[in-house]
Formats: C-alpha cells, sequence, structure tokens
C-alpha cells in the first residue's frame, strides 16, 4: 500500500498537478465502477493504480483516500484500522465532504465501533440534510447489527426503522444511486440475454455458435471472467482442449487468483498438455495462495514434479500434502514412488506399507502391493517378502493379472521353471488375448527347452500384438539359437529393430546373425549400433558387445 503523507506542513500542489490529479482521479473514477460492474481483477488494478497516481499528483484531494482504502480494504491489502486511517485523512482535508464521512463510518461499524460510526453517519447526515439516503439506510441497517451485538432499548429499535424508512424514500432523490442502480440492472440485463441465448445454443447442439455468443458477451460486457470460463468448459465437452486452454488463461487474465479457472487450467495442461507442466505447477502455487491448507494441491504438485523428474521437489510436496492429511493413503503410494526414485528405499517401504494397512480399496491396494513386491524383488532381493506381497494382491483382488505376471517373474528369478509357467497360465486364464503373458510364458519355456512350445507361444503373442518388438526379438533369439535357422532369425530381429529403433538388443542379435553367415561388415555395423544404444538401455554389459564385436577381425 502506498505511505500517505502527513498533512501538515505539506506544500501545496501546483495548478498543473491539480490538473493532472483530477484527471486521474477520473480515469479511478471509472475503473471503480467498472469493477463495480464486473467485479474485474483487470479493473480494479487499474483503479488502485490510477488512484495512486492521483496521490501522487495531488494528495490533496479527499476523494481519493477513502475510495482508494475501500478497494485496499476489498482486495485484503489493509485492514479495517489502516482503512480507517485513510478515510480519517480524507477528513482532515475536508471536514466537510459527506461520502469521507459515509466511508469513515462504515468502516467504524465494520471494526464494530458503533458509537463512533453513528457519529460520523450523523455528521454525513448534517452536511447534506436531503441527500443523505445512503447514510441513513447504512445507519438503521447498523442500528440492527448493533441490537445483535449489544444490550438496547426498544428506542434504538425505533430508530433503526425510522433511518432505514426515510433513506429508503430519499434514495428516489439520490441521482448517484440511481444512476449506479441503473447500470447495474443494464448490466444484468445483459448478461442475462447473452446467457439466455448461449444456453439455447447449447441446449440445441449448436455448441459453436454458443461459444461465438459469449465471446461477443466477454467484448461486449466485459465481464471476461464469466463468459471466457462458459467457452472454456463448452470446448472441453466439444474435445477442443487447446480453444479451452486460451479461454482461461483469458479469464485468468483477468483475475490471475480466480479458483474456478486455476483449478481447470491446471487439469487440462495434466490431461492434454503433460509438455506444459510448468504452467499447470505455476496454477497449483497460485491455488496456495487462495487455500495453503488445501493438501490435494500439493498432491497434485508433488506428481508434476515426477513427471519433470524434479524428485526433491516431488517428495517435498508429497510430505507436505501428507502433513495435512496423515490418514490418506494415496498421498503415503505417492510419496513411496517419490522416494523410490530418490533411492531412500527403507522409507518408500514404511510408506507403502501403511498405504496398504489403510486400504481405501481392494483393487487399488492390490496394486500397490505388487509395487511393494517388486521393490522387495528388484531391489532388496528379498523374493520371500516380494512373494508375500504378490501372494497379498491376489488375496485382495483374485482376478490380478499383474500380481500373477509378477509372482511368474519371481519364480523365473527363481529358475522354478514350472512354477513360473504355472502363474503365466493363471494370468492368461484372465486375459486370453494379452500378448505379454504369452512372451512371458514363452521365456518360461525357452528355458525349459520346450521350444516348440515357445515358438508357439511368441507366434500368439505376435498375433495379439504385431508390433511386439520382444517377442519378435525372442522369437529370432530360439530361431537362431535353439533352432538354427539363422535367416528366420535375422528376418525377426530385422522386424523388432523396425518397430523399436532404438532396441539394443535387438541389434546385438541382429550383429550375432550377421556373423555367423559370415557378413562381417554387417554385423560390425549392428554391433557398434548396439554399443551406443546399450550405454542408454544398459540391456547388455559393454564387454560382451566388444568382445563380439573384436572377435570379427580375430584370425
Amino acid at each position: 500500500m502506498l505511505k500517505l503523507k502527513e498533512q501538515e506542513g505539506m506544500i501545496p500542489p501546483d495548478s498543473t498537478n491539480s490538473c493532472l490529479g483530477t484527471n486521474t482521479l477520473e480515469l479511478a473514477r471509472k475503473a471503480h465502477e467498472r469493477y463495480l460492474l464486473r467485479l474485474s481483477h483487470k479493473d480494479l488494478n487499474e483503479a488502485l493504480d490510477y488512484y495512486i497516481q492521483t496521490i501522487k499528483t495531488n494528495p490533496e484531494l479527499p476523494e481519493t483516500y477513502y475510495r482508494l482504502a475501500s478497494l485496499l480494504f476489498e482486495d485484503g491489502q489493509i485492514g479495517i484500522e489502516t482503512a480507517i486511517e485513510q478515510c480519517k485523512t480524507a477528513l482532515a482535508i475536508d471536514p466537510q465532504n459527506y461520502n469521507a464521512h459515509l466511508y469513515t463510518g462504515y468502516f467504524l461499524k465494520l471494526a464494530k465501533n458503533f458509537d463512533e460510526a453513528e457519529k460520523e453517519f450523523t455528521k454525513a447526515m448534517k452536511i447534506t440534510p436531503f441527500n443523505s439516503a445512503r447514510a441513513r439506510v447504512v445507519l438503521g441497517v447498523m442500528l440492527l447489527q448493533k441490537m445483535n451485538n449489544q444490550k438496547v432499548s426498544f428506542v434504538d429499535f425505533v430508530r433503526s426503522m425510522y433511518y432505514m424508512c426515510s433513506g429508503s424514500i430519499m434514495l428516489l432523490l439520490d441521482y448517484p444511486t440511481l444512476r449506479m442502480l441503473y447500470k447495474n440492472f443494464k448490466d444484468d440485463f445483459s448478461i442475462f440475454a447473452y446467457n439466455l441465448t448461449g444456453n439455447i445454443f447449447q441446449k440445441i447442439n449448436k455448441d459453436s455458435l454458443a461459444v461465438k455468443t459469449y465471446d461477443i458477451a466477454a467484448e461486449k460486457t466485459g465481464h471476461n471472467e464469466l463468459f471466457y470460463e462458459k467457452i472454456g468448459d463448452v470446448s472441453i465437452r466439444n474435445s477442443a482442449p487447446e480453444i479451452a486452454l486460451d479461454a482461461y488463461k483469458k479469464v485468468l487474465h483477468s483475475n490471475p487468483y480466480n479458483r474456478e479457472a486455476l483449478i481447470k487450467t491446471a487439469t487440462l495442461i495434466q490431461t492434454y498438455f503433460e509438455e506444459r507442466a510448468d504452467e499447470a505447477i505455476d496454477c497449483y502455487t497460485k491455488l496456495l495462495d487462495i487455500e495453503p491448507e488445501n493438501s490435494r494441491i500439493y498432491y497434485e504438485l508433488g506428481h508434476l514434479y515426477v513427471s519433470k523428474k524434479d524428485i526433491i521437489n516431488s517428495v517435498n510436496a508429497f510430505t507436505l500434502a501428507l502433513e495435512r492429511d496423515s490418514e490418506n493413503a494415496f498421498y503415503h503410494n505417492s510419496l513411496a514412488f517419490a522416494l523410490l526414485q530418490a533411492e531412500q528405499y527403507d522409507d518408500a517401504i514404511d510408506h507403502y506399507k501403511y498405504a496398504i494397512n489403510l486400504n481405501p480399496d481392494n483393487e487399488w491396494t492390490a496394486i500397490v502391493c505388487q509395487a511393494l513386491g517388486a521393490l522387495y524383488h528388484q531391489v532388496k532381493e528379498n523374493p520371500d517378502a516380494a512373494m508375500t506381497m504378490y501372494q497379498t494382491a491376489l488375496v485382495l483382488d483374485p482376478n490380478s493379472f499383474d500380481a500373477y505376471i509378477s509372482i511368474g517373474d519371481l519364480y523365473l528369478d527363481m529358475n522354478d521353471l514350472d512354477s513360473s509357467i504355472n502363474a503365466y497360465c493363471e494370468a492368461i486364464k484372465l486375459a486370453p488375448d494379452n500378448a505379454r503373458a504369452y512372451c512371458k510364458m514363452g521365456i518360461a519355456l525357452w528355458e525349459k527347452d520346450y521350444l516348440e512350445e515357445a515358438i508357439i507361444a511368441y507366434n500368439k503373442s505376435i498375433t495379439y500384438n504385431p508390433e511386439y518388438d520382444i517377442a519378435y526379438n525372442n522369437l529370432g533369439v530360439i530361431y537362431l539359437d535353439g533352432i538354427g535357422n539363422t535367416k528366420e532369425a535375422l528376418r525377426l530381429f530385422k522386424i523388432a529393430i523396425d518397430i523399436n529403433e532404438n532396441y539394443a538388443l535387438a541389434y546385438f542379435n541382429a550383429g550375432r546373425a550377421e556373423q555367423i553367415m559370415d557378413n562381417k561388415t554387417t554385423a560390425a555395423h549392428y554391433y557398434q549400433k548396439a554399443l551406443e544404444l546399450n550405454r542408454i538401455s544398459w540391456d547388455l554389459t559393454e564387454e560382451e558387445i566388444l568382445e563380439k564385436l573384436h572377435s570379427l577381425f580375430e584370425v
């Protein structure tokens, strides 16, 4: 807030400054009036800027102080006591200013200083007895409010009725009030008409015409927040996220802290524009200014930071969410995942367990059990604990396809091939057309030397997913190393590479096939490509690839 100068000893403004001050005051009044009609944050900021410029240019205009105080107070930038001080500054400049007494009384009323407020309203009525409608009505309402807070006599009630009735009658002679009421009515009617027209277009499935109507309404009425939000909502229903996002951004341009627009913008970005995560983060950060204790905002921020691979901030965000809602299973699960990325495995295990114990839903909790089982299996190398979690997942959700796949993988790593095959069979029973299950089965059958059965499994996998690069590569390995059909193996490896040009293992296997066929130059090309890609994927050890590459040129 602008710190105002003390009035005593102030140098009088020259005529040029006085003229400039009057001009900026008029601009401030117009912006203030637009704000009262539209409640647009843009108009509010314009009015504040013009009032402040007026004070700087001509600090002896009393109207500037009480009007600026009312806007700053409404915007939450100052408290009641500061607003009262500003109004008293206006009174110090002009003790006979009707509105200065009215505003001072209003703020004193808000501070529950009823006696002093009544004095100010009474002074206002004495200054303009025949145009004191507003002062009378506000005083009457205040006396009723006073009766709710203090013990008062029947006389106070009679006075209250007198002031409200006389004030209501005198409103008919109060031109500024009538003018504002007319403008409000005109504005409200315009909004009603555009709303009605847009709604009719929506009802008859003419959404494009509804959007045009709302766009015209925003331009004509200046109610950007209202009508651009409607455009955004209609665009979402019509699967036009780009238009919706542009509309919501226009709402936020008018009011950067419009709660609904911030939520809708952030959700829209998370759903359709993942690459623009920073914009969604900015929306949620502004929401925290409005609702600093809303745990859900921290939760959404955590996921956005995860998508950006910003692990430290994701952990912090999920932790803050839990501080506000410690019994939320979803928050524990998300924090566990973030801690897992941060390689804080023991803490991750604790939060996974907490989420499982809370168990908000059996199917969801089964998935969390699988995540914890994978941590025990792949990181902690604790097969017993991993199996316990996978079996718990099946107890919670007997139709969990992924749980059977995980159990099969665990048995495969333990070289219990029969149990692995049985688990994959159970998964196939649940999802008979799942390519991944047949591919997993093919690995176990290959390890057990059931070549024909493995080939059938991989062909089924390819049938259900013709773009499954892993199935082509693994089937190629069987033809190369199991059957000795090098040409068929090379064909399959090339298909895998065509599907996934970054598949290091397929390049390596293609190199082996070319080497067997004595195509050393081509084999070297495949090995070199595998070496480059493996530094990203680490499917193989670098030594293994280099050994094959060097063997091409051994005498």
